[in-house]
């Protein structure tokens, strides 16, 4: 969202404010469905879409940091796919633990 806000000419406080907005929206989508789901699966499942960004975003990460520090493109797909795992399992245990958490 805050890049089609960028896009259109809102200039950067106006990105910056809808991606707020967007950020605090998706927060509370999470807490109202973890609030309202019982099953520890189905909390899982949604503990898992929300940590998805979280691996793509961390896949993203070492694709930006590795641009010129590994020359072989197989190496720094393997490093982007070991960060993007990295990043998303840490966020999925954090939020799947803290609905194993809340159902005890």
């Amino acid at each position: 969202m805050p890049r089609l806000a960028c896009a259109t000419c809102s200039g950067l406080i106006g990105a910056g404010l809808v991606g707020l907005v967007t950020g605090a929206a998706a927060y509370g989508l999470l807490v109202f469905a973890f609030a309202s789901v019982r099953s520890p699966v189905l909390r899982r499942i949604v503990a898992l879409v929300f940590a998805t960004p979280a691996a793509v975003a961390g896949y993203a990460l070492v694709h930006g940091v590795t641009g010129e520090a590994v020359p072989s493109d197989v190496w720094r797909q393997i490093f982007c796919i070991l960060g993007g795992g990295f990043v998303g399992m840490s966020a999925l245990l954090r939020l799947a633990g803290d609905a194993a958490g809340r159902n005890s």
